[in-house]
């Protein structure tokens, strides 16, 4: 453990602001100024690029915040996998740490940016020397070309280790996390563009193309005009896909159980713990979604160097990212397969959005346990009951497991289903983005609401 602590302890880091709490005017700055550098790095290309084959995973790059065949290829890829490795080992014990005590996490938090740091390395020789993104092949066999391939990874480890230190401005200096800003900002200039460009696929505006536009709100309007009902119908059935899966997200973060406390020392007073139903918010789909991705980059990489046939490719990203089942319906092309393969990913993501939403609460600090020593740190406890820690905890158990499972089921269906009816999207980034957006609202609200009445700032710990 003094080993991990005293390796990282040379690795640079953001360092905190020094007073306790920032302002919201701060913290809204730093957050606008890393988003801006991240939209600009993401179009920065990469110097000696010739070939990218990655380029066919766009809606893949936009759950990992990457810009495939620009400086920030890499994305969060490296900060989420460290995750889901870390959150892997210790929920299988073979790494043994107490996240209840402080060292414990602090050695989580620095073993997590060491292997983030390893991962950023991996990934950009796996990147280059697999052929995802790769010098021109006419350079093959030639000193030059080994050249490009080291000029390459430096560049993709400079942009990995770009988006580690912007997570870190956010996460100290911003609202929310760097990772799940970014997330956010790629989902939405998707939907946004797939609702309203009037680009065709090949960035040429589609008015007197021959191509239909991009934008599904366009082609709604124009297949109406022109006469094709098909068209129209299966433009307007992404949008409302998208909205219902907004609608549903915005209505079950709002829900939450509420377990009413007394103050121990003041009788007849009182506040409610509030306990959300999709307890661990947006990690455990964050964590899915970022997996399944890793797996099909994988297969990619596999085939480009003749390891497993293209068929097979194929097939698997046919069962891991699902059938858009209403546009074959609409389009006639459907066929019985797509139900089984429909009903096989809703349980992928449905089942290892439950998985790691067991592995985050029981290695972020959030189980009953912890919460129980919260609450009784803060003087609290439950009517009714003997001011027993112990009591505590069982209480909160009846509620806080039975929430981590049927949270983490709502997400990965609700996230399936997105999929599955086309929206405009990948079902896990809308879902991601309804949730990130919701919790940084939350966030800009209490801040504001402390800067202005500073009372408040005392009842909030500040």
């Amino acid at each position: 453990m003094s080993l991990i602590n005293n390796i990282v302890s040379f690795i640079p880091e953001v360092k905190k602001p020094e007073q306790k709490k920032l302002g919201f005017k701060e913290k809204l700055i730093w957050s606008l100024l890393v988003l801006i550098a991240f939209y600009i790095l993401s179009v920065v290309p990469l110097y000696g690029l010739g070939a990218n084959s990655l380029s066919r995973f766009r809606e893949l790059s936009i759950i990992l915040g990457a810009s495939f065949g620009s400086i920030l290829s890499l994305g969060i890829g490296p900060i989420v996998t460290s995750s889901i490795v870390l959150q892997l080992l210790v929920g299988a014990s073979i790494i043994k740490v107490d996240l209840s005590t402080d060292e414990g996490k602090s050695f989580f938090q620095n073993l997590q940016k060491l292997v983030t740091i390893f991962f950023i390395l991996f990934e950009a020789i796996v990147y280059v020397m697999l052929g995802g993104l790769a010098p021109n092949p006419s350079l093959a066999g030639t000193p030059a070309y080994f050249s490009f391939q080291l000029i390459l990874i430096i560049q993709l480890i400079i942009g990995g280790l770009l988006v580690l230190y912007m997570d870190q401005v956010i996460s100290k200096w911003g609202f929310g996390s760097g990772v799940s800003l970014f997330i956010a900002a790629g989902v939405a200039s998707e939907i946004f563009i797939r609702a309203f460009s009037p680009l065709n696929t090949l960035g040429q505006l589609a008015f007197g193309s021959g191509q239909p536009a991009v934008g599904a709100i366009l082609v709604f309007f124009t297949s109406l005009l022109s006469g094709a009902p098909q068209a129209a119908l299966i433009a307007i059935v992404g949008v409302i896909a998208t909205l219902v899966v907004f609608v549903i997200s915005v209505y079950a973060q709002a829900m939450k159980v509420e377990i009413p406390l007394s103050f121990g020392r003041v009788s007849g007073y009182g506040v409610r713990w509030p306990l959300n139903f999709l307890y661990t918010s947006n990690i455990p789909v964050i964590l899915i979604a970022a997996l399944l991705a890793n797996i099909q980059l994988g297969t990619t990489f596999l085939e480009a160097k003749g390891i497993i046939s293209s068929n097979a490719a194929l097939s698997l990203a046919g069962w891991l990212s699902g059938p858009h089942i209403v546009t074959n319906i609409l389009t006639g092309s459907f066929v019985w397969l797509d139900i089984i393969k429909a009903l096989t990913y809703i349980i992928i993501l449905a089942l290892g959005s439950v998985v790691f939403s067991i592995f985050w609460v029981q290695t972020s600090g959030m189980d009953a346990a912890n919460q129980a020593k919260q609450i009784r740190a803060a003087g609290l406890h439950i009517a009714g009951f003997r001011t027993d820690e112990r009591i505590l905890e069982k209480v909160l158990q009846r509620y806080i497991f039975p929430l981590t499972i049927m949270g983490g089921l709502f997400i990965g269906i609700i996230a399936a289903s997105a999929d599955l009816l086309g929206a405009l999207s990948r079902g896990t980034g809308i879902l991601l983005t309804v949730m990130i957006i919701y919790k940084l609202y939350e966030d800009i609200a209490k801040q504001h609401m402390v800067d202005m009445h500073p009372a408040m700032r005392k009842m909030m710990g500040g």
